[in-house]
């Protein structure tokens, strides 16, 4: 049994086919089809509707974050799956990321490969940077950091709503959630096929409001490592201050070294106390 929820804006290009392919993916299971219609100004419903999907409407657009938690509200089933609308991902491959899923594993998602993946060479630096440093963050390496295929449980996820983001990085922030918390997630190697329509994604902003997303969540389910990293950063160049003295012999660099070390033991001192506040916080739920 499983719910797949399609999040789709102005997709009537694509949407029929998409939720034709997911029908013919799951063909002898007991499943369910959810297209969320995200304030699309085409006949993205209609055209879901008629190729049989349950259609869930936004009045006006909410993001594609708010789209899959609008779904996954409305799924009957614990058991969700969720693709995109515009045609890029191999939807006969939900079968295969299910039964990864039903082996035990807590999430299961669906790695990008090839040349439509790779899209233009200004996106790839900026995805290859994001990818760092969600790897930094969790302590762990990531696949694909972002992709919209995936296998999962509602009540898991639903637990996370609300640090989960509503825009463009939900999946970045679905990522972040379980793997900050110990959950097990497993990739699957997936074709990524050319997209139907125009991309919905900006990227200096989706780029932006991503690490907003990352810095939020660590400092809620990790506080200490952001911490950490700050204290570093300013000891590094606190101490790096103070050689330069030794050198220069220039007094300012000097005390601005000692505040530089005595502001990283503050940062420090305060990541320590981000982690008793949460424990206590953790403790009284």
């Amino acid at each position: 049994m499983i719910s797949v929820v399609i999040p789709a804006k102005d997709e009537e290009r694509a949407i029929v086919e998409t939720v034709r392919e997911v029908r013919s993916a799951l063909d002898g299971m007991e499943y369910e089809i959810i297209v969320v219609d995200d304030g699309s100004v085409d006949a993205t419903a209609e055209r879901a509707q008629s190729a049989g999907a349950k259609v869930v409407r936004h009045l006006y657009n909410l993001g594609y974050g708010a789209a899959i938690k609008s779904g996954i509200r409305a799924a009957e089933y614990d058991t969700i799956g969720i693709t995109d609308g515009d045609g890029t991902y191999p939807n006969d491959m939900i079968p295969v990321l299910l039964e990864k899923y039903r082996q035990g594993y807590d999430m299961v998602v669906g790695a990008r490969t090839g040349a439509n993946y790779l899209e233009s060479p200004l996106k790839a630096p900026l995805r290859l940077i994001l990818k760092y440093l969600v790897e930094y963050t969790v302590g762990r390496k990531i696949p694909d950091v972002n992709s919209g295929l995936r296998v999962f449980s509602k009540k898991t996820a639903v637990s996370f709503f609300n640090h989960l983001s509503n825009s463009f990085s939900f999946t970045t922030s679905i990522t972040m959630a379980y793997m900050l918390n110990n959950r097990f997630v497993a990739y699957v190697p997936i074709p990524y096929r050319k997209r139907i329509g125009k991309t919905k994604v900006r990227l200096f902003r989706d780029s932006l409001r991503t690490i907003q997303i990352m810095i939020e969540s660590v400092t809620y389910f990790n506080p200490l490592k952001i911490f950490l990293l700050l204290s570093a950063l300013i000891f590094i160049a606190s101490a790096i201050g103070l050689v330069a003295n030794i050198v220069l012999h220039v007094t300012l660099i000097y005390y601005v070294g000692i505040g530089g070390v005595l502001m990283a033991m503050q940062i420090f001192g305060l990541g320590l106390l981000a982690v008793l506040l949460k424990s206590i916080l953790d403790q009284g739920r």
